[in-house]
């Protein structure tokens, strides 16, 4: 069997935590509270993975200024596509009286995290060294809760259901892809650009925090946001520490 298949695989199941969230939001009825949560719960998770497991590993890898250069070029490439769905109206005009459309923002944000996220999935599994625990569990418990929020919010702005599973699949190929192209492709390259790719998807990741998640949530759960943001950190966290 091919080396690169087992990256694939892993980078696959990863990818498809989003088509899962997003089949349940779309099957079942959650309420609006309960996507709160989880939105928030996802926040929390998604920032100790960028912290312990995405820039600490950049740093150690190429060092300082490969790490804040890949950090904030994944930040401005999200927020500049954001605005730019925005200029396109695919998410509701401000001042029109309706909720904004942080499914597609949300959507953005997982592609553009994802991608790299993935390609260092992949590259964990250089040499025969088997998949990295925290990070695929990190990028399981993260791309659950973004699936089935993001859904919920395009199904509420009246996305199509052939429109929803398209999007989703197709972010979950190509996070197969990318762990493949992790594997093969950064094998052997330089501490910097390894340091570069994880970064990227750091900074794409706390921008798409910043953004869209903690925003969306705090609106419908308000003051359960921070407690919920913090209980999906500390579950993180302690999976990067036992994992580790």
């Amino acid at each position: 069997m091919p080396e690169w298949i087992a990256p694939g695989v892993a980078g696959l199941l990863a990818g498809g935590a989003l088509l899962v969230g997003a089949l349940v939001a779309w099957y079942v009825d959650v309420p609006r509270r309960i996507v709160a949560g989880i939105m928030a719960f996802g926040a929390g998770v998604l920032v100790s993975a960028l912290a312990f497991d995405l820039v600490l590993e950049a740093q150690e890898q190429g060092g300082l200024w490969p790490t804040v250069l890949g950090f904030a070029g994944g930040a401005v490439v999200y927020v500049v596509l954001n605005q730019l769905l925005d200029r396109l109206d695919q998410r509701n005009r401000p001042g029109s009286g309706e909720d904004p459309g942080t499914g597609t923002g949300i959507a953005v944000g997982a592609l553009l995290d994802g991608i790299p996220e993935s390609a260092v999935l992949g590259l964990s599994m250089v040499g025969g060294s088997g998949v990295s625990v925290p990070v695929f569990v990190a990028i399981l418990i993260s791309n659950l809760p973004e699936g089935l929020s993001s859904t919920a919010e395009l199904k509420t702005a009246g996305r199509s259901r052939r429109y929803v599973l398209l999007l989703w699949s197709g972010i979950a190929i190509a996070s197969a892809v990318s762990a493949i192209a992790g594997f093969v492709l950064l094998d052997g390259a330089s501490g910097e650009t390894t340091a570069i790719v994880t970064a990227i998807a750091a900074g794409a990741i706390l921008a798409m925090i910043c953004d869209t998640m903690i925003p969306e949530a705090f609106r419908t759960a308000h003051a359960a946001t921070g407690l919920l943001a913090t209980a999906g950190f500390l579950l993180s966290y302690t999976v990067h520490v036992l994992g580790g």
